[in-house]
């Protein structure tokens, strides 16, 4: 079965194309994706512009062609925080329904951690025993824990890189004095959080997940992604620490340069390293692994399983 997967986020559009069936690895055909930036086409209303309303229809129907074209049986359409917070949200799924025939399916933040969650147990498997899972995106930040795939408690915060930067880090470089407040705010907006999910037990496993991450363990010293998805990646709060100290010395088209580091997300690459660091800090976390399956894929498992199970995609609100 050829499955296409569009994931509409804060920053890009996303088509993820693969071959799967129910028991078997998915396997990867092609991948596409192009800047939208979403966030950052709102009014002061928090509406999405007409501008940012026209690129959003233009490149879902591209995408859905390309879909097509590649000879996908279903296509999986969803967006996350940026459409689900937005004030006219209804109205430009309707348009983008009417116009590029694609229903998107909004997902809330808790099935954003669920499903995620449900990726990295299959990547790690039952040996891994008890996993924490962390997932920093442009709006928000996922957390989820649990020993089955269906994790015990799955939380989503409005920390995402891509807010974060907006509402703190509007110098560049980032004014000093500024992230230092910006630390002591995370510590604080993080405290509920983690303390649900220190009530449920610690961990046998921690991981990360989402292009903040991997960016992140790239620059401490991880495995480029020409090393292929099954090479051991890690990110330590230490060397966490050294990132941070060195990045936010840079400009933005200074930190652009970095390996690893995409120019659409080099100006959100601060704000993303310290809520990592501020919730491995506060979940008294020294290292994670990376893993390279995320939403997209837990997406993916979900409807493979729906095909026997009768299992919805999503929780019934």
């Amino acid at each position: 079965m050829r499955l296409g997967v569009l994931d509409v986020g804060s920053n890009t559009v996303h088509l993820l194309v693969v071959d799967a069936h129910r028991g078997a690895h998915p396997t990867p055909m092609s991948s596409t994706k192009h800047a939208l930036k979403l966030s950052e086409n709102m009014d002061e209303k928090g509406k999405i512009t007409k501008a940012g309303s026209d690129l959003l229809t233009s490149l879902v129907s591209d995408f859905s062609e390309i879909a097509k074209s590649s000879g996908c049986g279903d296509l999986m359409a969803f967006a996350t925080s940026a459409i689900r917070e937005a004030g006219n949200g209804d109205e430009v799924l309707k348009r983008v329904k009417d116009e590029a025939g694609v229903a998107l399916q909004v997902l809330t933040g808790q099935d954003e951690a669920r499903l995620t969650f449900l990726a990295v147990r299959r990547w790690f498997g039952w040996s891994a025993g008890r996993i924490m899972n962390f997932d920093i995106g442009g709006g928000s930040l996922e957390m989820s824990v649990g020993g089955d795939e269906e994790p015990d408690v799955a939380l989503s915060v409005p920390l995402g890189a891509g807010r974060v930067t907006r509402q703190w880090l509007t110098e560049d470089p980032p004014d000093k004095r500024r992230i230092s407040m910006l630390r002591d705010w995370l510590d604080a907006e993080l405290a509920d959080s983690v303390e649900l999910l220190r009530e449920v037990g610690s961990a046998d496993l921690t991981v990360g997940t989402s292009k903040t991450f991997r960016s992140l363990a790239r620059l401490t010293g991880a495995a480029p992604s020409s090393a292929g998805p099954r090479t051991k990646r890690y990110l330590t709060r230490a060397g966490l620490r050294q990132v941070i100290a060195f990045i936010t010395r840079m400009t933005t088209s200074d930190r652009a340069e970095l390996e690893g580091v995409s120019s659409d997300r080099a100006k959100q690459l601060v704000a993303g390293a310290l809520v990592a660091e501020a919730t491995m800090r506060a979940l008294s976390v020294d290292q994670l692994e990376i893993c390279p399956w995320a939403l997209r894929e837990g997406l993916i498992l979900r409807r493979l399983d729906a095909e026997v199970e009768g299992t919805p995609l999503v929780a019934a609100p």
